[in-house]
């Protein structure tokens, strides 16, 4: 059997050669090798410029200012130190606001603050997986200290109207947060322009490498966290730790080749997406799941009636995909994305996410097409009443 073609960019995304070159310059004796913390030699500082090289690239790409870039090991960690950094300067437990479709990420550390005594609110969305604003407006309250939004979903690839949100939430004086790890380098993005306080990106999303994000934190006005990790100090006192100077050289790498490839690869992957759905819907049962026009170029999220999602997964013979989020590959129980947007059990269980990538050809996508249509036919065969 050949190497399935991998269609899971939603998960995680092959490193880019010339990222890995870039990384490559930081390890070696004859490379940046050097702490970036240290500026009495030239190894340090060779170092700390990589830092600060991959700090503007980051900015441009979010929309933020360099000193508001505060490194870290990847969006969970951007999520924990913004949720746990607001809560943690209030002296009382208070309020904050989500969305039940939101990343385990920000889901979990939101159970952790109930458990010590904050009022959590998740929001509905629709059958799109979109949040009413009229519904987050109302759930406002004067002690909300925070609303934790995710800008693309990784399961639908449903966009939220985060200008709309960052609107209300600056008119009422509550601190907005937003993962932006799935759409940052595949869609446009200004963090300032949309009114957004605290912003999560994961390296690894946009063919950079695994184990690096950034949280940027704006800064004027300033907003004020409680660091989660104590020990040197480093970054502003928000996040100490030594700084892995080849990660960050190679996220920077990323955002900069994202922001200059990311109009012409969103035409790109939207049209083989397109193009898959138009031939998956000649498969009797399939149901789109997901906002048809506020979405993610790439990816796209299909139930099939009377197919398991995960012996689907194991008939693939050729595409390597998912059937929801990675992070919760291991749990039998459905997608709480899918079931937030109204699906059943059964249909959640038979979802299917597929997400062209970077390194994606046409072809992958009639390849995609056979190899599911194939599959669920033998499947269907098999069963009891097939």
């Amino acid at each position: 059997m050949t190497t399935p073609i991998y269609l899971d960019n939603a998960a995680t995304t092959p490193v880019d050669p010339r990222v890995a070159e870039v990384m490559a310059a930081c390890l070696t004796a004859d490379g940046d090798f050097g702490n970036p913390a240290s500026f009495s030699h030239g190894f340090g500082l060779a170092a700390a410029d990589r830092v600060d090289d991959a700090r503007d690239a980051v900015a441009s790409l979010a929309g933020a200012l360099p000193e508001e870039v505060v490194f870290c090991s990847g969006a969970t960690e951007a999520n924990n130190l913004a949720i746990l950094g607001v809560a943690g300067r209030l002296r009382e437990p208070g309020h904050m606001i989500s969305v039940k479709t939101e990343h385990k990420a920000v889901l979990d550390p939101l159970t952790h603050l109930r458990k010590q005594g904050w009022d959590v609110d998740l929001m509905d969305v629709d059958a799109s997986g979109r949040l009413d604003l009229a519904e987050l407006e109302a759930a406002l309250r004067p002690e909300t200290a925070l609303v934790s939004v995710m800008h693309a979903n990784n399961e639908i690839g449903t966009l939220q109207d985060i200008a709309a949100i960052g609107q209300l939430t600056r008119s009422r004086d509550v601190l907005l947060h937003v993962d932006a790890a799935q759409s940052a380098g595949k869609v446009p993005f200004d963090m300032h322009g949309l009114q957004i306080d605290l912003l999560s990106l994961c390296a690894h999303k946009f063919y950079g490498p695994k184990g690096v994000g950034a949280l940027c934190v704006r800064g004027r006005p300033p907003v004020r966290l409680q660091a989660q990790l104590h020990g040197g100090g480093h970054q502003r006192g928000l996040r100490s730790g030594t700084l892995p100077t080849h990660q960050i050289a190679g996220m920077g790498e990323a955002c900069r080749i994202a922001a200059a490839e990311m109009a012409d690869e969103a035409v790109r992957l939207a049209s083989w997406r397109d193009a898959l759905w138009q031939g998956l819907q000649q498969i009797d049962g399939v149901h789109f799941n997901g906002c048809r026009a506020h979405r993610l170029p790439g990816l796209l999220n299909v139930s099939i009636d009377g197919v398991e999602g995960e012996s689907l997964l194991f008939a693939l013979e050729h595409i390597a995909v998912s059937s929801g989020s990675a992070c919760t590959s291991s749990d039998l129980t459905p997608s709480h994305v899918l079931r937030a947007i109204g699906c059943d059990a059964e249909r959640a269980q038979g979802s299917l996410r597929l997400s062209f990538g970077r390194f994606n050809t046409e072809r992958d996508a009639a390849l995609a097409l056979a190899d599911v249509t194939q599959a669920v036919a033998r499947l269907r065969a098999l069963a009891p009443d097939g």
